[in-house]
C-alpha cells in the first residue's frame, strides 16, 4: 500500500494500489502536561556542622533578599574562593536559609557545572537539566542552545507569574560562557554562582571566601569528632597540637574536613600524633587524603586549567622568596621587562594567587605553595626552570641591595646605577623587599645558591642593624658564617663572623658576641688580611666594653688603630678613636676621651662622614659635661640629633635626647631636661629596645630627684628594675637599686630637715 500524506494528519489514498481489503484508521496521541511538578526539594542537603561562617552568610543573604525600600535587586552573586574554601557549603545553607525565610516560594534549583574537572559541563546540558527540573518532558526539550535558553526563560518568566520567585545555584562553575545562558529574563529571579574563578563579565555581586581562622578553624575539628561521636574531647584535651593542625590545614575547611575524618577514623589517636605524621611528612598533600577527599586532587583541578604562561607563573610564585611576593620581585623571577599582568590575572581570578598585606604584593596560600612545589620537584625540566629563576632573582636583589647600601651608609664617591635617587627611596625599596631579601639570602644553605646567597647576605648587613632587624640579622648571619666556611672563603667568613657578632651584641648577647668578633680576629690574621684584622679588632672593643672589660676594650680599639693607620684607611681609623673615647670615657679617663674623640670627629669630617662624624660629637658631648664644659656638650648633642633626624636613625635621636637631658639636668635646666629625657624613653620603647629604656628611665629618674620630684623618681626607677630583671641584666640591677636608693636618701634627709 502506499499514498500521499496531506496536512500532516490524513492519508489521501485516491492513487493508492489495494491487493486486498483496506481499513483506514486514525491514531491521534494527546499529551496531558499536568501542573509544573515544585522544585523546592532540588537543593543538597545543607551540612549539619556549619561553623565559622556567620558573616558571609550574612552577607550572600543579604544580597539574596527580595529587594526592598532604596535596595535595587542583585540579579546574580557569585561565591568565589580557593578549591576547598568552603563555596559549596555556604551556597547551599544560604539557599535552605532564604527558602524557609519565605523569599523564593517558586522554589530553588541546583546544577552542578563541574567547571574544573576534565569534561566540564556545557551550557546545553545544564539547561536541559534546569528545564527537566522544570517540568519540560525530555521529549520538549529544544536540540540546540539558543532554543533551550529561549524556552528557560519562557517557563521561569511564567513560573514567577504563578508561584513566584525562583533561586538557581549554579555551583562549581568555571567560565562566564558557562553561566550566561542560565541566566533569567525575569527580574524576580535570582541565580546564585560558585567558582574558584571570579568572572567579573556577570556582573555579580561577588563575596570573596577567605580561608578559616585559627579559632574558627579548631571550632569546626572540634565541631566535626563531636558529630562523629559527642563525648570526643581530643580537641579541647590538647589545644596546643589543635592549633598546630589548623596551621598545618592552612585553615582550608577541606583540609579540616579531611583532617577531622583521619582522626574519626581512628577514635585512639591523640591530636598530636596526626599532627607528627602530617609535620613529618615529606608530602603533606597526600596526606591531607581521606579516601574519597584530596586536597591536591582539588588543586589539580584549578592547575590543569591553566594554559603554559600563567602555570609557569604560579610555580615561579612558589619558589620566590617570603612569604609575600612584590611585583619587583616577579619582575626579576621571569626575566621580563615588565610584571607579566595578562598572568598573574589569570593566577589572581583563578584563586591560586592572593593580594598581600599592600598593594603591589602577591601571596599563596601555604598548600597551594606546596602544590605548586611539589609540581616542581617532580620534573627535571621544571626543577632546572626554577633554579634559573631563582639565580635571576638573586642576581638582581644583590646588584640593588649593593646600592641600596651605599646610599644607607651616606658613603661618598659616584653612586651605583640602580635606580634610586636617593637615601629615602633606597630605603623604602628596602623596607617593601624585607622579607624577600632576607628569605632569598637564607638560600645561601642550599648549595646551589651559596656564592649569591652568601653575596646578598653581607649587603644586607648595615640595613638590618640600621633599622633594628636583630633577629633577622641573627639568622641571616649564622647561615652565612656556615656557608662561607663549606666555600672555604676566608674574606666571607670573617665578615660574615663580625655581622654576626654585632647582630649578637644588639641583641644583648653580648659573650656570643665576644666570641664571633675574636674568631673573626683570627680568620683575618691567617689571611694576613692588616686591614680587615684592624676593622675587627675595633669591632670586638665595642662588645668587650658592652661586657665591662673596660682594659681589654681599650687594647683591642688601640690595636686597631695601629693597624688601620699603616694601612692608610682614615675612615677606620676614625672609629677606632671614637670607639677608644668610649671605652676611656666609661673608665672615667673623661679629658683622654675628649683628646679621643675630637680626632674621631675631625677625621669623620674629612672623609665626608656625616653620620659617623655626628656619632663621634654626640660621644664628645658626655665627655665635654664630665669635664664641666656643660654648655658644649649640650650644643655637641643639639648638632648630632639634628643629623640624626635627617638621616632618620631613630635609635640614635633616641640616645642624643637622652643625653641632652642629662646635660640640661646638670645645668639646672630641670623641665627642659625631664622633657628631653621622656623623648628618649618613650622612642626607645617604641623601638623595642627595652636595655636602653631602662637606662634612659634612670637618667630620668636621676633628673627628677634632682628636681625634687622625689615620687615619680622612685616610679621610674621601679620601672628600670623590672625592665633590667626582665633582661637578666645584673649590671643594670644593681646600678638602679643604687638610684633607688639615693632617692630614700633624699628623702631621709628630707624629713630630718623637717624635723
Amino acid at each position: 500500500m502506499s499514498g500521499d500524506t496531506h496536512g500532516g494528519d490524513r492519508i489521501d489514498f485516491r492513487n493508492g494500489t489495494f491487493r486486498g481489503e483496506a481499513i483506514g484508521k486514525k491514531v491521534e496521541h494527546h499529551h496531558h502536561y499536568g501542573p509544573m511538578p515544585h522544585v523546592e526539594d532540588a537543593l543538597p542537603p545543607a551540612a549539619f556542622e556549619f561553623t565559622g561562617r556567620d558573616e558571609e552568610l550574612g552577607s550572600l543573604l543579604t544580597a539574596l533578599a527580595p529587594a526592598g525600600a532604596g535596595r535595587a535587586p542583585v540579579p546574580v552573586t557569585a561565591v568565589v574562593g580557593l578549591g576547598g574554601v568552603g563555596k559549596t557549603a555556604l551556597a547551599v545553607r544560604a539557599a535552605h536559609t532564604a527558602r524557609e525565610r519565605g523569599w523564593f516560594p517558586g522554589g530553588a534549583l541546583f546544577v552542578d557545572g563541574h567547571g574544573y574537572d576534565e569534561s566540564p559541563a556545557g551550557s546545553e546540558q545544564l539547561l536541559e537539566a534546569l528545564l527537566r527540573a522544570l517540568g519540560v518532558a525530555a521529549a520538549h526539550v529544544p536540540g540546540t542552545l539558543d532554543e533551550r535558553a529561549g524556552l528557560y526563560r519562557s517557563v521561569l518568566a511564567e513560573r514567577a507569574r504563578t508561584s513566584g520567585r525562583v533561586l538557581i545555584v549554579v555551583d562549581n562553575a568555571s567560565h562566564p560562557g558557562q553561566v550566561r545562558p542560565l541566566l533569567p529574563g525575569h527580574t524576580a529571579h535570582r541565580v546564585l554562582v560558585t567558582s574558584r574563578d571570579t568572572m567579573p563579565q556577570l556582573g555579580a555581586h561577588v563575596l570573596h571566601l577567605d580561608i578559616l581562622g585559627p579559632e574558627v578553624a579548631r571550632d569546626v575539628l572540634h565541631g566535626a569528632l563531636r558529630t562523629a561521636a559527642p563525648a570526643d574531647r581530643r580537641v579541647l584535651d590538647d589545644p596546643g597540637a589543635t592549633m598546630r593542625l589548623c596551621e598545618l590545614c592552612g585553615g582550608l575547611p577541606l583540609a579540616l574536613q579531611i583532617a577531622a575524618a583521619l582522626l574519626i577514623t581512628d577514635p585512639g589517636k591523640p591530636v598530636a600524633e596526626l599532627v607528627s605524621e602530617l609535620a613529618g611528612s615529606a608530602t603533606l598533600l597526600d596526606h591531607l587524603d581521606d579516601g574519597e577527599r584530596g586536597v591536591r586532587a582539588a588543586f589539580d583541578l584549578s592547575y590543569r586549567r591553566l594554559d603554559p604562561e600563567p602555570a609557569r607563573l604560579f610555580r615561579f610564585l612558589a619558589l620566590a622568596p617570603g612569604s609575600e611576593t612584590s611585583d619587583e620581585a616577579i619582575t626579576f623571577l621571569c626575566g621580563a621587562g615588565a610584571l607579566p599582568r595578562r598572568e598573574l590575572n589569570v593566577l589572581i581570578r583563578a584563586h591560586l594567587v592572593a593580594p598581600g598585606s599592600v598593594r603591589g604584593r602577591w601571596t599563596l596560600h601555604d598548600l597551594v605553595r606546596a602544590y605548586a612545589l611539589d609540581q616542581v620537584s617532580g620534573q627535571e625540566a621544571l626543577q632546572q626552570e626554577g633554579a634559573l629563576a631563582r639565580a635571576r632573582l638573586l642576581a638582581q636583589y644583590q646588584r640593588r641591595a649593593e646600592a641600596a647600601d651605599w646610599y644607607l651608609q651616606a658613603r661618598v664617591g659616584r653612586a651605583p646605577a640602580a635606580g634610586f635617587s636617593g637615601r629615602e627611596e633606597a630605603l623604602s625599596w628596602l623596607e617593601r623587599e624585607r622579607t624577600g631579601l632576607v628569605s632569598a639570602a637564607l638560600w645561601a644553605a642550599d648549595p646551589a645558591y651559596a656564592r649569591a646567597g652568601l653575596g646578598l647576605a653581607l649587603r644586607l648587613h648595615g640595613y638590618l642593624s640600621w633599622q633594628r632587624y636583630f633577629d633577622d640579622a641573627v639568622s641571616v648571619f649564622r647561615c652565612a658564617v656556615e656557608t662561607a666556611g663549606a666555600l672555604r672563603d676566608g674574606l666571607s667568613a670573617g665578615k660574615a663572623w663580625n655581622c654576626l657578632g654585632l647582630a649578637l651584641r644588639n641583641n644583648r648577647r653580648i659573650e656570643e658576641a665576644v666570641a664571633a668578633h675574636t674568631r673573626a680576629c683570627e680568620i683575618h690574621r691567617e689571611r694576613g688580611d692588616r686591614l680587615e684584622e684592624g676593622r675587627t679588632w675595633d669591632m670586638l672593643g665595642i662588645s668587650l666594653t658592652e661586657a665591662r672589660r673596660f682594659d681589654d676594650a681599650i687594647a683591642a680599639h688601640e690595636r686597631a688603630r695601629e693597624l688601620v693607620h699603616a694601612c692608610g684607611d682614615t675612615q677606620a681609623e676614625a672609629s677606632a678613636w671614637n670607639n677608644l673615647g668610649r671605652a676611656r670615657f666609661k673608665l672615667g679617663r673623661f679629658e683622654e676621651s675628649v683628646v679621643a674623640l675630637t680626632r674621631a670627629r675631625e677625621m669623620f669630617r674629612s672623609v665626608g662622614d656625616r653620620f659617623r662624624e655626628a656619632t663621634a660629637a654626640n660621644n664628645l658631648g658626655r665627655s665635654f659635661r664630665e669635664t664641666g664644659r656643660l654648655e658644649e656638650a649640650l650644643a655637641a648633642h643639639t648638632t648630632a640629633r639634628a643629623v640624626f633626624e635627617e638621616l632618620g636613625t631613630r635609635e640614635r635621636v633616641a640616645t642624643a635626647w637622652n643625653d641632652s637631658g642629662t646635660a640640661l639636668s646638670a645645668l639646672g635646666r630641670w623641665g627642659e631636661a625631664v622633657d628631653a629625657h621622656l623623648r628618649a624613653v618613650r622612642a626607645y620603647q617604641d623601638l623595642g629596645d627595652r636595655h636602653r629604656q631602662a637606662v634612659a628611665g634612670n637618667d630620668l629618674g636621676v633628673t627628677l630627684r634632682r628636681a625634687g620630684r622625689r615620687d615619680e623618681a622612685r616610679d621610674e626607677h621601679l620601672r628600670a628594675l623590672r625592665l633590667f630583671r626582665e633582661l637578666a641584666d645584673p649590671h643594670g640591677e644593681d646600678e638602679t637599686l643604687r638610684h633607688l636608693a639615693a632617692v630614700a636618701e633624699t628623702e631621709r634627709l628630707g624629713e630630718a630637715g623637717n624635723r
